[in-house]
This record gives C-alpha cells, sequence and structure tokens, in this order.
C-alpha cells in the first residue's frame, strides 16, 4: 500500500441534507471509486467502522455466488425456510417454516426488498446453519482484502461485533462486479411480483438514476441510512458508497452525486483505492448515530418532507421520475415443495468469472 495522501476536498452538492440542525457535526462516511481503474474521486472518513445494516446481504450474496461457482448449489436449489430463519424481524416474506422457494427467488427477495427471514434462510442453506454461515462470510471477506469488516449474522440486525467501513465495502461492491458479473441482474431489478403482491426495489435510484444498476440499501437507527450503488454510462462504471444519511431521500441524493462525479470526471491526479493509508481519529470505534437518527424530531422532518403520495421527496437533478410501470421479475415459493424435494427454477448461464481485482 503506498504512502499518505492528501484527503480530497469534499464537494457541495445538490441535496443538502435537510437534517443538517440536528445531525452531528462530525462527516458521515463517503467514496466514490472506479470499477476498472479503482481511482477514488471523492473520499470521506473511508476507514471509520460502522454498522452495516442490511449493506450486509451483499456480502450473504457473494457468498453465496462462491457457494453457485463452486457447483455446491445452483439457481434452481430449493432454499428452505426454518424456525430459526422465519423467526427473524421484518424486513421479511413471513414465509412459513418448511416452505420453500428457488435460490433464484430467494436473491430476488433478498436484493430487492432487503428480506431478513430470506437472508437467514439462504445462509443456511449454503452452510447447513447460521453460525456456519457466518464463518465462511467472514472468510470470505478476509480473503478478499475487507480489513475492517466483521459480521455476526447474514442479514444486518443489530449486533455486538458487526462493523464495517465505506473503503470494505468499496471492496466488496467491485469485487461482486468484477468475479460475478454474470449475477449483476440481480442488484438492478426495478421490483419482483410474487402474482399477488408487488414489491419495488429500495435503491431509489434503479431506474432514476441514468446507468444506475445496483446494489444495495441499509438502515437501522445506529447506522443511519445506508447505500452502496454503482451505475454504468459511456463504458465508465463507479460504485459509490454513503454511510449514516439522514433519510431515505438524502442518502439517495448524496448517492447521485457522487455517481455523477465518478462518471464525468477525469481520473488523472486522483489516488487509487489501495493508496490511501488508514487515516481519521477515533476510527477503530464503532460510530453510534442513533441519537440523531432515531429521535422525535428528526422523525418528524422526515415525516414532512414527502410529496403529496407519501414518498420521500428527492432533491437531486440526476433523479427523475419512472412515468411507466415498473418492469418487475417473478419470485415466490414453489408450490407443494418440501424439504429434500427438488425444485424448478431459471437456468444461470455462467461463464468463467474474471480474477478478483488487487487492492
Amino acid at each position: 500500500m503506498g504512502g499518505k495522501v492528501k484527503l480530497l476536498a469534499v464537494l457541495a452538492g445538490a441535496g443538502a441534507s435537510f437534517l443538517a440542525a440536528v445531525l452531528p457535526a462530525a462527516a458521515n462516511p463517503k467514496l466514490v471509486v472506479d470499477v476498472n481503474s479503482l481511482k477514488v474521486f471523492e473520499q470521506q472518513e473511508i476507514y471509520q467502522k460502522w454498522y452495516p445494516a442490511s449493506l450486509t446481504k451483499l456480502m450473504t450474496a457473494y457468498t453465496t455466488f462462491r457457494a453457485l461457482k463452486s457447483g455446491q448449489l445452483t439457481l434452481e436449489s430449493p432454499v428452505v425456510m426454518s424456525k430459526n430463519a422465519a423467526g427473524e424481524p421484518p424486513s421479511k416474506m413471513f414465509y412459513k417454516p418448511g416452505q420453500a422457494l428457488t435460490l433464484d427467488s430467494a436473491l430476488k427477495m433478498m436484493l430487492i426488498k432487503s428480506a431478513n427471514d430470506i437472508a437467514v434462510a439462504i445462509g443456511e442453506t449454503v452452510s447447513g446453519s447460521e453460525p456456519a454461515f457466518v464463518a465462511q462470510m467472514n472468510a470470505e471477506a478476509r480473503r478478499i482484502g475487507m480489513s475492517s469488516s466483521h459480521f455476526v449474522n447474514p442479514n444486518g440486525l443489530p449486533g455486538p461485533g458487526q462493523y464495517t467501513t465505506a473503503r470494505d465495502l468499496a471492496v466488496l461492491a467491485i469485487t461482486i462486479k468484477r468475479e460475478f458479473p454474470q449475477y449483476a441482474p440481480y442488484f438492478a431489478y426495478e421490483g419482483f411480483t410474487t402474482g399477488k403482491k408487488n414489491y419495488p426495489n429500495l435503491n431509489m435510484l434503479i431506474g432514476r438514476f441514468d446507468g444506475a444498476d445496483g446494489m444495495k440499501t441499509g438502515f437501522i437507527c445506529a447506522s443511519g441510512f445506508n447505500q452502496v450503488s454503482s451505475a454504468t454510462r459511456g463504458g465508465r462504471s463507479v460504485v459509490s458508497i454513503v454511510l449514516g444519511a439522514d433519510s431515505l431521500g438524502g442518502r439517495a441524493d448524496e448517492s447521485a452525486r457522487l455517481l455523477q462525479l465518478g462518471l464525468t470526471s477525469s481520473g488523472g491526479g486522483k489516488p487509487g483505492l489501495g493508496q490511501i493509508a488508514p487515516y481519521g481519529e477515533g476510527r477503530e470505534t464503532v460510530a453510534d448515530v442513533s441519537k440523531e437518527i432515531c429521535n422525535p424530531k428528526a422523525a418528524k422532518i422526515r415525516s414532512e418532507n414527502k410529496d403529496e403520495v407519501g414518498r420521500q421527496k428527492l432533491l437531486s437533478p440526476y433523479i427523475h421520475e419512472i412515468n411507466r410501470p415498473l418492469n418487475l421479475v417473478a419470485a415466490g415459493l414453489i408450490p407443494g415443495a418440501d424439504k429434500g424435494k427438488g425444485a424448478k427454477g431459471e437456468v444461470a448461464d455462467v461463464p468463467i468469472p474474471t480474477p478478483r481485482p488487487v487492492f
């Protein structure tokens, strides 16, 4: 790793935080990096430990993709809901123990709706038990160079010892995009339908930001509103990380600003991700913004910052409305399937993955 580099100036952009008065003065982590060159266009507190919330599901997806690559599973493999998985709190699909779905459907539900019960069921399918899967997640994280991350469950629900950094999330997102391009659609779907109910993607950039193609959102009180985003335009692919935003709209606005910056700026003179040495005071302590995010004043401001149909207002000039029906993919239970029985589903065309990047 290279020596220390001067921090990039933080650019003021559209979509300024409407909760500035109630949030702490300390800057929250953010980062935008080119997937191919690894050039960093903007960074802030990228080594500060943070609660990942449902961004954890990116690690769950990556560990599952590794199982698919090894031939241990296919996208047709049944994922059976256990009592343990079904007992997870919302957001969830509320399936009962013994009900089954294909791994293909499970991945859609986990990544689009952020279903906590499905994430645990996937982990149990991959590794036999939730603890075994968590151990595998951490082993994979270490292997790809996530040096300041640790996971305690597959879904990101609050738990002691669960943390990551903006830098590590960028490593994970880039590794997924480079190593498993065949699974990129899972992060870019506008939503899914079970035939009875439609579920739009919680990522407000999908279909609304030109070139947006992923990846995941997350929220718990301690982390604030988190988002890992990716976009491809004009042959350039970038990934942005926003941690601790004040609202759904705030994280979408800031993610759009960072993506636009990365897609339109020159990489000349910018440091590579691997050249940025750890920095920041107190970065070894996991930040907790619960008091700023989950208090009555902040909740009131968020509730007032909605449009006439109850949607979070977006301020970014780079985000536009979807003036058409959402493009939904199918996902649901296997009719009549139970543990031990096979399941039919989509078959993926799995090319040989490219080598993982060196950071």
